[in-house]
């Protein structure tokens, strides 16, 4: 769609301007050369510099998605993947007060791989201060192409649940028994009752052991413990105390799934 309406704004630019000279040139009339410049025609150089740039400047990344709310056609039909941002800075470029930040991502694509990549994209100020190093997002990229990708704006939560999952089993932070867990067991809150840190690391996650009292629906509760890899900014989520949501299966209580936002 942006290469399109480029075209077009291309093609109308250079066929007004082309007009105009050609009108300007070719004019032969009892009246002074002059108003072969300056008739109605002249309109047609000034709408093709004002409607160019403009034009540009509209499709240009993530200014399109900002109004669209949608990804560009280009990567509408792009590969998921989880990009964790690096870091991000401004462009200089506002919409209704709204900045254009870069993003720079580190992307873990659907099979494994990692590469460093970049999007750009009008975030609102209210959830700029969101945008922060160590965030996961998902993200759309093109196989074999690497320098660019957008951030996934489809709303399809199941489709990136499923990239994040595929993502945790291959690190070893997770099993299908587990996931199958949080999707089929009950929903239930615990208490922390116990942390313990054994001191094994992986890709960057602290093992974690907790101590859980897990209050069933009907009231009663049921203590259990509980394993599991999270980043240093997560630990904070599970302190002796805290109330965590947890799945789990009737039939079987002694393994409880732990659930903690993706970016907590």
């Amino acid at each position: 769609m942006k290469t399109k309406a480029r075209a077009i704004a291309l093609l109308f630019g250079a066929l007004a301007i082309g007009y105009y000279l050609w009108h300007g040139f070719t004019f032969d009339s009892e009246y002074p050369y002059e108003i072969g410049w300056i008739g109605w025609q002249i309109a047609l150089p000034i709408i093709a510099l004002t409607v160019v740039p403009v034009v540009f400047a509209f499709t240009g990344d993530g200014i399109l998605q900002a109004f669209t709310g949608l990804n560009s056609s280009e990567f509408q039909g792009g590969l998921i993947g989880l990009g964790t941002v690096k870091s991000f800075h401004h462009t200089g470029v506002t919409l209704n007060d709204q900045p254009q930040v870069r993003i720079e991502f580190s992307v873990e694509g659907a099979d494994g791989k990692v590469f460093h990549s970049a999007a750009r994209m009008i975030v609102p100020l209210t959830e700029l201060a969101l945008l922060r190093p160590g965030v996961v997002l998902p993200v759309r990229y093109l196989p074999g192409r690497t320098d660019k990708v957008e951030v996934d704006l489809s709303g399809n939560g199941a489709q990136a649940q499923r990239a994040m999952n595929a993502s945790m089993i291959r690190k070893g932070f997770t099993t299908e028994a587990t996931l199958d867990i949080a999707e089929r067991g009950i929903r239930a809150q615990a208490v922390v009752q116990s942390l313990s840190v054994p001191g094994e690391i992986r890709d960057g996650h602290s093992k974690i052991e907790l101590g859980l009292i897990v209050t069933r629906p009907d009231g009663s509760t049921f203590g259990t413990r509980v394993q599991k890899f999270l980043p240093p900014t997560a630990v904070g989520n599970v302190q002796v105390g805290r109330i965590v949501q947890v799945h789990y299966l009737p039939e079987n209580e002694r393994e409880v799934v732990l659930s903690l936002p993706v970016n907590a």
